[in-house]
């Protein structure tokens, strides 16, 4: 299909839905995004202009916004990738489409230290232009569902990273937004490329059983059917499979294969009116046998993002479960479309009051004030896409929180005075414990004092909302600085101690102005108030500043070298007469000082690599074996031995180095499902080979790894050992010597 043609398709496809809509202006704006665009190519090698124009098939097929929106997708990519500016796009075609378009765009003028802070940052810009206008995103997830559809064509490493980022961030946010068929695309392609291997397994045992399922679908199908004829219930019965996603999470979640999936078959009955919804669970009911609590009302609670339906799991008459929804038209369409529901059909483009039921957004922004690149986005996971339980005020209110939620939850849920003044909590009539797990239909009287004395830090640990701990994390920085800052600082010297970091080289004139811009805050005081306060942890602090100082070692100690170089050039023939030896350098980059060509081996025990201070052994027959100068086989006690005596000797890194160092990193987790994915992932986005993997549980749910991987030097080393200390559950990251 030509260029042409596919426009001439999206034309048809807006005409279609939308008589109303002004042609003329989605053709100029097409024409305005092809010029824009001229020479540009997709990795694919089609014209780039392929790209918005597929997008913009999605927003009409998938979604069939407005005019407007259109218009943005076809433009969404001109601000970031051409020379046209939000001025000429507000200036040709109008502001609207400008900020949507802007809105859609990457923060790409800007450079960040980590790629959690880019990654941050994008989702904060897009999270505001969202709650500003629901488009935004509506266009977004269209784009990344068009790039998810090609991503054949990147690199396995931009495919592992865009897919992870998708699995994270654009899936999740299209279910809390109702959007469930783009939710299991984008779902399904992620897998694709995250796990090829499980992902194959399950489509093509999907497919060998195709026929069977088929016929199964269609006998329960038919007697739904007959039975709901019978009855005079107008209705449309339909039946589909799980889609891969959803079945390779229960497999793995549950340590299942696919016949042991529970509800692996879905049915779904679209009626005209609530009662008939009602009419036909009782038919259900009646013709196969409920599976007791697996009943969800949704239709009298419904879930946050608008979704409603009856949800039921029966036991059909073959022995099979499977699961039945039960829902009206105008629920169907908000379920497999959700907020872009709203738009359909509207003529006025501005989709009047349809923002002022996503408040949730802004609350979402204001919650993650004051956190960092890695809080922001773990916070997004929970608070955006959590389960849900829904639980009552004692005067009938419903209140929605992210399930295992706890009183505290519910109390900053009412509002921070409540949570502050909070002294107990009663559900149903008992008073219960503060992390008691709050259950569905619960009823919550949070009992308050004006005299209390506000929250405790525990509370922090307990609560799962990211919107409570926020409160409560404000509480503590507004009323108790000063014992903030004496925790912050024996949590922070204490952490150093544990890196053997003397607390004088960070206090040094020379290297905190360097040191606080790393962790970003202004003084020390500052930072200690964070990790007090637990705006920010003591290991993160740490971990950033060992680069820097790292840094200036590797500096000073290059210093040394040439101070070193410079006085023996200048005194040659005094070294002759004295007799003393030379430093020469070795085929491995490391200089042995007074032996010439030999042979030198890097201890298997510590794996020193560039950066590390070092010292040699001379073995018998070996040539000389170099070790960290940390390493307990070349502790100061067995190098003052007497036994050893004149075998060490001193060694140092020269500039003739190998291209690469094998070295082992030993990390300490939290057990949990993807931990070994998202180490895969930090080590493919820095780009690390990897020569070995082992892997161990211990019995109190701790997973120890052992990677052997080649690195150039200390520097690359610690990005990485910094990379791994900041995926969620890893302890701590170490390299093992002896």
């Amino acid at each position: 299909m030509t260029i042409q043609e596919q426009y001439q398709h999206l034309e048809r496809t807006v005409r279609g839905y939308n008589p109303a809509a002004d042609i003329s202006r989605i053709r100029t704006a097409f024409e305005y995004a092809d010029q824009c665009h001229d020479g540009q190519k997709r990795k694919s090698g089609e014209p780039y202009i392929i790209h918005p124009l597929a997008v913009a098939q999605i927003v009409a097929e998938e979604l069939k916004l407005d005019s407007e929106s259109i218009e943005a997708a076809l433009l969404h990519d001109v601000i970031e990738d051409t020379p046209a500016t939000h001025e000429d796009v507000a200036h040709m075609f109008s502001p609207t489409i400008a900020d949507l378009v802007e809105g859609v765009s990457k923060l790409t003028r800007i450079q960040y230290a980590t790629k959690e802070d880019e990654q941050m940052e994008n989702l904060r810009k897009m999270l505001i232009a969202m709650s500003k206008d629901i488009r935004v995103i509506l266009i977004k997830i269209s784009d990344r569902l068009h790039n998810m559809r090609t991503m054949e064509y990147q690199s396995p490493e931009k495919q592992k990273q865009k897919s992870l980022e998708t699995m994270e961030i654009y899936a999740p946010i299209s279910h809390r937004l109702g959007m469930q068929r783009m939710k299991w695309e984008l779902e399904d392609l992620s897998l694709k490329y995250l796990d090829p291997v499980g992902y194959q397994e399950i489509v093509s045992r999907l497919d060998a059983k195709k026929t069977e399922y088929d016929m199964f679908m269609q006998k329960t199908r038919a007697q739904v059917e007959t039975r709901l004829d019978e009855l005079g219930i107008r209705h449309l019965v339909y039946g589909r499979v799980k889609h891969p996603y959803s079945i390779y999470r229960k497999m793995f979640n549950q340590n299942k294969n696919l016949d042991e999936i529970f509800d692996l078959f879905a049915f779904r009955v679209v009626v005209e009116n609530v009662g008939d919804c009602y009419n036909v669970l009782g038919v259900i009911h009646d013709i196969f046998t409920p599976i007791l609590g697996r009943f969800k009302d949704y239709i009298g609670t419904p879930k946050p993002n608008g979704y409603q339906s009856l949800h039921t799991t029966v036991m059909g008459t073959d022995g099979i479960p499977f699961e039945v929804q039960i829902r009206t038209r105008e629920m169907h369409e908000i379920s497999e479309y959700g907020v872009a529901a709203h738009w359909k059909y509207k003529q006025n483009g501005q989709g009047a009051g349809a923002e002022g039921k996503y408040e949730w957004v802004r609350r979402l922004l204001e919650n993650q004030e004051g956190a960092d690149a890695e809080e922001f986005i773990h916070s997004l996971k929970i608070d955006m896409f959590a389960d849900e339980v829904f639980v009552f005020t004692p005067n009938g209110d419903v209140q929605n929180l992210p399930a295992g939620a706890t009183p505290i939850d519910f109390a900053y849920a009412i509002h921070s005075a409540v949570g502050n003044h909070m002294i107990g909590a009663k559900v149903n009539g008992r008073i219960v414990t503060y992390d008691h797990v709050l259950k569905n239909g619960d009823i919550v009287e949070i009992l308050t004092s004006k005299g209390a004395k506000g929250p405790s830090r525990d509370w922090m640990k307990i609560a799962k909302s990211n919107e409570a701990r926020s409160k409560i994390r404000q509480w503590f920085k507004k009323e108790r600085r000063d014992e903030n800052i004496a925790n912050g600082r024996s949590s922070f010297e204490a952490e150093l101690k544990r890196c053997g970091i003397a607390m004088r080289d960070v206090l040094g004139a020379d290297r905190l102005p360097g040191l606080l811009k790393k962790v970003a805050y202004a003084s020390l005081d500052d930072m200690y108030a964070a990790i007090g306060y637990g705006g920010f942890t003591a290991q993160k602090a740490v971990s950033r500043m060992q680069g820097e100082l790292q840094r200036i070692a590797k500096q000073q100690q290059a210093d040394r070298q040439a101070l070193e170089a410079q006085e023996s050039a200048a005194k040659p023939a005094e070294e002759a007469r004295s007799g003393v030896p030379r430093r020469v350098k070795s085929e491995q980059g490391i200089t042995v000082e007074g032996l010439d060509n030999c042979l030198v081996k890097f201890s298997k025990c510590c794996t020193p690599v560039p950066g590390d201070e070092i010292v040699g052994f001379i073995t018998r027959g070996y040539g000389v074996s170099v070790h960290r100068c940390d390493c307990p086989n070349a502790s100061p006690e067995r190098r003052s031995d007497p036994e050893l005596a004149g075998r060490w000797i001193k060694v140092s890194w020269g500039s003739d180095r190998n291209e690469s160092y094998p070295t082992t990193l030993e990390v300490v987790a939290k057990d949990r499902l993807n931990l070994l994915l998202d180490v895969s992932a930090a080590l493919s986005t820095t780009k690390t080979f990897v020569s070995g993997l082992q892997t161990r549980s211990t019995e109190d749910g701790f997973a120890i790894l052992r990677l052997e991987i080649s690195v150039r030097d200390g520097e690359q080393m610690q990005a990485i050992m910094n990379k791994l200390n900041q995926i969620s559950g890893v302890l701590r990251v170490t390299r093992p010597a002896g």
